[in-house]
């Protein structure tokens, strides 16, 4: 900041100097040195008020002033009919001349933000609504919730399907294999039902890049062109897309996100299906999917159990719930029935049992 300082009291004496040297006006030193100081601390005084300025204000502030003085020159050009002798006409002509480039300067540096880059872009564009649009790849068609979630109308824009993707449907629905043929069928039945609904925009693009064999790169490109975004719920090409530059809405995450927050601690009521992986473990689903692992549960399959809440896991594939049998559940009390009958067990019961099995025991 010093040095700022520094440089105006130079530039001040520079003025002030010059002013002595040349002496516009004829008198004393004092006078013209006078003369130079004021100046030069008149300029000073602008440029602080400069300072935080925009850069954007500044250049069209010149640019409305040099505008503003072209067109006064060209009124008094075009007015040389006039007699310049009659003062009115002389003072009519000093008036163009400073505030024709006066309102320049003026009006010029309130609107100077638009002669930013983005705003000089918007005064070419179509200044109705722009469409948004939304890429729809394969795998999220044949999902189907895709049609759930517009018809709330959580997603908004024109549903695009490029051609390609809409072959690769057609291929899948003709397939040999009828697990395949029925995915296939379900995802054209998915895009009959979006067409169907009122206000959703359905397009069929032909946008096609030849050079390019894979459907993912192809997607990206299509939403690249058209400025929208994918709509999936395949994760690879959510991470292409993502590395590429192009925004995704994926399903998946959007799923995640819905489903209802739980903690460690609380309890809930659960049907076990099926053994765990880990030893005396059961597993069990809640109604949108989310696995919770119960201990000790691997003789209860089949059975409702309520369950306390142990731990969260969040991975990429979604969420798994981890949890105890709760003290006062059927299962809990099962156990303490077996283990309060085996401590109540007397010694003569115990003496009577078989020697090979007690020594087994």
């Amino acid at each position: 900041m010093r040095a700022y300082w520094l440089v105006r009291c130079l530039f001040v004496a520079v003025v002030v100097y010059s002013a002595t040297a040349i002496a516009p006006i004829d008198g004393h030193i004092f006078v013209n040195a006078s003369l130079g100081f004021a100046l030069g601390v008149v300029v000073v005084v602008g440029e602080l008020w400069l300072w935080d300025t925009k850069i954007t204000s500044l250049l069209g502030a010149l640019l409305g002033f040099g505008i503003g003085l072209m067109l006064a020159r060209a009124i008094t050009s075009g007015i040389f009919w006039a007699n310049t002798a009659d003062p009115k006409v002389r003072f009519m002509h000093t008036l163009i001349i400073f505030v024709l480039p006066y309102l320049g300067l003026v009006v010029g540096a309130r609107r100077g933000e638009w002669l930013e880059p983005a705003k000089l872009a918007g005064l070419f564009r179509d200044a109705r609504p722009q469409r948004r649009y939304r890429v729809l790849d394969t795998s999220v068609i044949i999902d189907g919730r895709i049609a759930d979630i517009v018809e709330t109308g959580f997603i908004d824009g024109t549903l695009v399907v490029p051609q390609f993707v809409l072959k690769e449907l057609q291929s899948v629905a003709d397939s040999s294999d009828a697990l395949k043929r029925n995915r296939g069928r379900r995802g054209l039945d998915i895009l009959h039902r979006m067409q169907k609904m009122a206000g959703v925009d359905v397009m069929i693009s032909d946008l096609d890049f030849p050079h390019l064999k894979e459907v993912d790169l192809k997607l990206i490109e299509v939403a690249r062109n058209l400025m929208g975004r994918i709509v999936t719920n395949d994760f690879n090409l959510n991470k292409v897309a993502q590395l590429r530059g192009v925004e995704v809405l994926n399903i998946n995450e959007l799923t995640n996100a819905l489903k209802p927050v739980v903690l460690p601690g609380e309890a809930m009521t659960v049907f076990v299906i099926k053994e765990g992986k880990e030893y005396n473990q059961g597993v069990a689903y809640l109604d949108d999917g989310t696995m919770v692992v119960v201990d000790n549960a691997r003789s209860r399959i089949g059975k409702n159990l309520e369950v306390v809440v142990t731990s969260v896991l969040q991975t990429t594939a979604g969420r798994m719930i981890f949890g105890r049998v709760a003290e006062g559940s059927q299962g809990a009390a099962g156990d303490q029935t077996s283990t309060t009958r085996s401590e109540n067990r007397s010694p003569r019961e115990d003496s009577g049992r078989h020697p090979r099995s007690a020594a087994q025991a």
